[in-house]
């Protein structure tokens, strides 16, 4: 029993190099099998048999290789770093979403350009505008910190919320001119999946951080996810009506899309405005108590 148990652990599990050799081998054992040597042929049963293998070894042995993986990474100075500083992780993610929205302003900008629309044009100003406010926190938490100056960050919040309030404007008269017009936008192409994928990423990882980041009493971590919770709603509210104008058969109520759009716009334009106006006044009243401690 004990040599029958060595024997099926070394079958299951021969080794990383096994079992990474073995996946393009039993792809291309497949291949020839598939396009030259026909079904009946004896390649096509090794084919088979090895390809049966290489899939089971590859699951059996992929939670282990990626324990692995982890480990590996987690031994490297600059991963271990990383992982232990809180600060750094949040200067990291500010980073990143800034990329991602500067990238998907230059997307809506060029949309907007080729296909003369004000939608896009809206869109593209909405989120530069939104990267420029994540670029003041970037830059003020990379040479500040977070908690060190109370006064300074509430300042950089009240800032945000005016700015969210201002933006919220401009993306209501849009909102309201889809709706009157009865016109929507599409992306070519496949570009409509893409633009999926980033509202969805934007909304997980901002609901995410939410979450993650409600411990730490930081004005400027609290601001940057309100911008993130922006972002997100905007992405959402835009994959809407992008997506009735694509996939519209015809089939539709009257004025389906004007209650869908004007339904959802309303939604996402009155969150924007009191999150916007809920940050200015909660950071007026913060600053007052700042200024009274400093006197006292």
């Amino acid at each position: 029993m004990k040599i029958l148990k060595k024997v099926v652990n070394k079958c299951l599990f021969p080794g990383p190099a096994v079992v990474i050799i073995s996946v393009p081998v039993a792809a291309i054992l497949l291949l020839y099998a598939f396009l030259a040597a026909g079904e009946e042929s004896p390649v096509s049963y090794i084919a088979y048999v090895v390809s049966a293998y290489s899939l089971t070894i590859v699951c059996v042995n992929v939670v282990p290789l990626i324990r692995r993986v982890r480990r590996w990474f987690q031994s490297q100075p600059i991963v271990r770093r990383f992982l232990g500083d809180t600060s750094l992780k949040i200067k990291a993610s500010l980073l990143c979403s800034m990329g991602i929205n500067l990238l998907y302003s230059g997307v809506n900008a060029f949309s907007g350009i080729y296909y003369r629309s004000v939608w896009f044009g809206t869109l593209a100003v909405y989120y530069i505008c939104l990267s420029v406010m994540r670029v003041t926190l970037v830059r003020y938490s990379y040479r500040s910190g977070f908690g060190q100056n109370q006064a300074a960050e509430w300042r950089r919040y009240r800032l945000c919320g005016i700015v969210l309030t201002l933006m919220n404007m401009s993306l209501a008269g849009v909102v309201i001119l889809v709706i009157s017009q009865n016109r929507g936008f599409h992306y070519g192409g496949y570009l409509i999946y893409i633009m999926a994928m980033y509202a969805f990423y934007v909304t997980i990882m901002a609901v995410v951080n939410l979450v993650k980041y409600r411990k730490y009493r930081s004005p400027v971590i609290s601001a940057s996810r309100a911008v993130n919770l922006a972002a997100a709603l905007v992405s959402m509210l835009s994959l809407e009506t992008a997506m009735l104008t694509q996939f519209d058969t015809g089939s539709n109520m009257p004025y389906f899309r004007q209650i869908m759009v004007g339904t959802t716009g309303g939604a996402v334009c009155f969150i924007v405005v009191v999150m916007g106006i809920y940050m200015s006044v909660h950071a007026a009243k913060q600053l007052k108590i700042e200024n009274r401690n400093l006197k006292g």
